[in-house]
């Protein structure tokens, strides 16, 4: 199926393998890609829990596919450091010939420029219209659409009511959350979505890094077994409710709340919970202790009953358009 999506992204699926911290390694995003679908660096997971030296990795990433991927740029703009490295990583990534660029947090203008310039497009994060107007101020060629029942930090909309607050921005809407079977994903674009990025269905994946204990977790949980927690980043996030989450509780607790209400001191707690859920999300992926682990993942854990190959999900997910094109 050719949409919007496609022709911007290059690519033969209307399909993303979303940007998942600390998910995303390139062994995974290169196989979805290669399939025939996104996949999506994500640049924190590549350097930090991977280990890879940045340039070195984009490269690496290109070795093993000579498909299109994409690049995810969260340019919430709070930290100065992290907001200068990320536009070394934006114009290093278009040196690499990246020319798909999803933007999260923040005012995408500058991304839009810099990108724009090469020749390659931009689409925006979003849960809700004030946001999408915002990207679309910024120059934005698409926006996806954080559902309710996307994983990490989900929308508070359905999947339908998120739409239609979206269409009269008249971009490409790409559907990110509760998209666990073929059946959902076709459902989705016969919905008027141009694409659909799915995140916890590619973590029960062999190319997937995370432990054998996080990719059953997710084959093993139905939709009520996903709650949200303040713990993590000190707002809702969706993970796996086990033994960890179930003893902590989800609230943050009231030194934080307190922290949090200030309009500067917030900053600094913001920064303290980046700091710690990087460090907890990345021993959490490979250790396997669900007395210490935070498992990140969506609402589309109802639908994920088995660990497949990346590639097999992008080809099964692409078969079941034909239901919706014959």
């Amino acid at each position: 199926m050719t949409t919007a999506f496609t022709r911007h992204a290059q690519v033969q699926v209307p399909l993303i393998c979303g940007p998942m911290y600390p998910c995303s390694n390139p062994e995974l995003v290169a196989a979805v890609s290669e399939a025939g679908g996104l996949g999506v660096i994500q640049p924190l997971s590549l350097t930090y829990v991977y280990g890879y030296e940045y340039r070195a990795g984009l490269r690496y990433i290109r070795s093993l596919t000579s498909r299109p991927v994409g690049f995810n740029a969260l340019i919430e703009a709070s930290n100065r450091t992290y907001l200068e490295r990320m536009k070394a990583w934006i114009d290093i990534a278009l040196e690499e010939g990246i020319r798909f660029f999803i933007t999260s947090l923040g005012d995408p203008k500058w991304v839009c420029e810099r990108v724009h310039a090469a020749g390659g497009v931009v689409y925006h994060d979003v849960t809700e219209a004030k946001w999408a107007q915002k990207g679309a101020q910024g120059g934005v060629d698409g926006l996806i659409a954080v559902n309710s029942h996307a994983g990490g930090h989900a929308g508070s909309r359905s999947a339908e009511v998120l739409l239609e607050e979206l269409r009269p921005f008249a971009l490409p809407v790409v559907a990110a959350g509760g998209i666990g079977t073929p059946q959902e994903f076709a459902r989705h674009i016969a919905m008027g979505y141009a694409a659909a990025q799915l995140g916890t269905r590619f973590i029960a994946t062999p190319e997937c890094k995370a432990s054998d204990a996080y990719k059953q977790a997710i084959v093993a949980a139905d939709e009520e077994d996903i709650v949200l927690t303040e713990r993590l980043t000190g707002v809702p996030v969706s993970v796996i409710r086990n033994a960890y989450v179930a003893k902590l509780g989800t609230r943050a607790g009231p030194f934080a709340r307190w922290m949090l209400r200030g309009r500067r001191r917030k900053h600094w707690m913001r920064t303290l919970y980046m700091l710690n859920s990087l460090r907890r999300l990345r021993q959490s992926l490979s250790s396997g202790d669900t007395s210490t682990d935070y498992w990140q993942a969506g609402k589309s854990v109802a639908g994920i009953h088995e660990i497949l190959p990346a590639a097999k999900i992008v080809t099964t997910f692409a078969a079941a358009l034909a239901t919706i094109t014959a």
